[in-house]
């Protein structure tokens, strides 16, 4: 570690964890101060019967609250003001997310809007919001996203087609209450998505140029989960055990970038899931061994220990031949949970190539990514990703 570099590390959020945690969600509602609470909660929640549930462990000590369910896989801004009006005209002053990341990076915008003027897009960027939002609890449940721990909120303008990040330490929730019991029945095809965007995660924190020692503790003991549960999590959907892995996975996982920010797999999946709607754990399982391979001399060491969390077997090898060893462990991972598409299924082509490379050359995931790319890099990576 260089000795004369000064590193932050801040989350304000607190956490509860285990099975059956989300029993207690009204004493939480009360500690925060909320009267009555808006949960916000995409169609598939509702119809998997845990927005009832959540209302009912409500209703049984006395906390009313409104159920907002217009939300889409790719949540949309229009979303975050139709939710934000919803809790107004109902008087709710409390906001509870449940769901994957679109309906938790939802709620935390609506716990913004009800507290800042103007519009969502005002916020776009980095520490652009004047104050800290109405009182935000997140229920997760998928081991994926981690934005139960995040200052980030990704929203899509679909008039014009672009993904919008809003990221503040106010946009993180007031409480992540994480019960892996909720993350049971995940079908096994995103169980396999949202564990290769927790995986993403981990690994773009672990090896760029902005990770610290505490961040690199989190990324690395997520890497061991997901390395021992998410097959497990996948063939197993019962599994509590794997499901407890994978959400705990996810969420230091999340702590992890939450203060080092990403790399290259996660600046090329935001153009890429705003013009051709690719789910984001997908996108970045399909593009993750091709950044991992552009990497590879950019951090070569950090590379190497992460086959060793694999299993890969490297005492024999040089360096650079164990680094290598890392590509192939998550090649081999993403082929047993069953990730085959390419970005080609998703209607990428070769003309496609030159607008999504600048789009992604604009994030500010590029500079701290292990290696300085150009566009034809960029524009490589997803040729590689095509195939």
């Amino acid at each position: 570690m260089q000795l004369n570099r000064i590193f932050r590390y801040e989350i304000p959020t607190a956490v509860e964890f285990g099975i059956g945690a989300v029993n207690g969600l009204a004493d939480h509602v009360r500690k925060l101060g909320g009267r009555k609470a808006l949960i916000v909660g995409d169609p598939g929640v509702v119809k998997a019967g845990i927005a009832d549930r959540l209302s009912g462990v409500l209703r049984k000590s006395s906390v009313p609250s409104e159920l907002f369910s217009d939300i889409q896989s790719d949540p949309d801004i229009e979303s975050v003001e139709k939710g934000t009006e919803a809790a107004k005209s109902s008087g709710c002053d409390i906001v509870i997310g449940v769901g994957g990341g679109s309906s938790l990076d939802t709620a935390k915008a609506i716990g913004l809007m009800l507290c800042n003027d103007g519009h969502i897009r005002d916020y776009v960027g980095i520490d652009k919001v004047p104050h800290k939002g109405a009182p935000v609890i997140a229920v997760p449940t998928t081991a994926g996203t981690g934005s139960e721990m995040t200052i980030w909120s990704v929203l899509s303008d679909r008039s014009h087609k672009v993904k919008l990040s809003v990221g503040s330490a106010f946009n993180c929730p007031d409480l992540a209450l994480c019960d892996p019991e909720l993350t049971v029945s995940l079908p096994p095809q995103v169980t396999a998505a949202t564990g290769m965007d927790a995986l993403t995660h981990a690994l773009e924190s672990y090896v760029n140029k902005a990770t610290q020692p505490i961040s690199e503790g989190l990324a690395l003991q997520a890497m061991k989960l997901i390395a021992r549960s998410l097959r497990l999590a996948v063939v197993q959907g019962e599994n509590l055990q794997a499901r407890h892995d994978m959400l705990m996975a996810s969420l230091i996982a999340a702590m992890a970038f939450n203060s080092t920010r990403l790399g290259l797999a996660h600046a090329l999946a935001l153009p890429l899931g705003a013009h051709f709607h690719i789910p984001h754990g997908t996108v970045n399982a399909i593009l993750l061994q091709e950044v991992m391979q552009f990497n590879v001399i950019g951090n070569t060491a950090k590379f190497a220990e992460i086959a060793a969390v694999f299993g890969e077997r490297t005492v024999r090898l040089s360096e650079r031949e164990a680094a290598e060893c890392a590509v192939d462990a998550v090649r081999m991972l993403k082929k047993d949970v069953g990730i085959a598409q390419t970005l080609s299924d998703f209607g990428l082509r070769e003309e496609h190539l030159g607008f999504i490379a600048e789009e992604a050359m604009l994030s500010g995931n590029v500079p701290v990514n292990p290696r300085k790319p150009t566009l034809d890099d960029l524009k490589q990576i997803c040729r590689k990703a095509m195939n």
